[in-house]
């Protein structure tokens, strides 16, 4: 594997590797490694490559809660240490919530129709994208993570009435 991430490892150790635990797992070879340690590898490759856009397709995918608040962080501070774009794709809203800025909205009906809206600023994104599920996010005051509201409760139905799906 050390050959797999030459460069992260030489070149952004403590951007990629050790906050993505990666270091225990150099001496194992890929065939050996579980799902979460096999996605952790796939996206440190990704990422020691030198390029102006990453194109990362459900980066969440085998990660606990954990590891996904982690790697968004990763992500999102190495983009921002090299400049660069990243086009992530994931079906995590709370990943989604942590790791953008901006949001590109796909409905439709998979092989059949689509319809893509955007590039939108996050609010006025997840406001539509929510507002399409049906569902409202807020802060919780403690963590101040995002929380999905229970369907109907006061805050849900506050939130609704002012069309705030996104943190009201």
């Amino acid at each position: 594997m050390n050959e797999t991430l030459r460069v992260a490892f030489n070149k952004y150790e403590n951007q990629i590797i050790v906050p993505l635990g990666i270091m225990p797992l150099a001496k194992r070879k890929l065939s050996e490694l579980s799902g979460g340690e096999l996605q952790r590898v796939a996206i440190a490759h990704c990422l020691q490559q030198d390029v102006e856009l990453y194109l990362l397709d459900e980066p969440s995918a085998y990660l606990d809660a954990e590891q996904r608040l982690i790697l968004s962080k990763v992500i999102r501070d190495f983009i921002e240490q090299k400049d660069a774009t990243a086009l992530i794709i994931d079906h995590d809203l709370l990943f989604i919530d942590y790791i953008s800025d901006r949001l590109i909205i796909f409905d439709g009906s998979p092989a059949v129709n689509g319809l893509i809206t955007g590039p939108f600023e996050m609010e006025e994104g997840m406001n539509r994208f929510l507002e399409g599920l049906n569902i409202t996010l807020r802060r919780d005051h403690e963590t101040n993570r995002p929380r999905v509201n229970k369907t109907n409760s006061q805050i849900d139905m506050e939130q609704k009435s002012t069309r705030k799906y996104y943190y009201g």
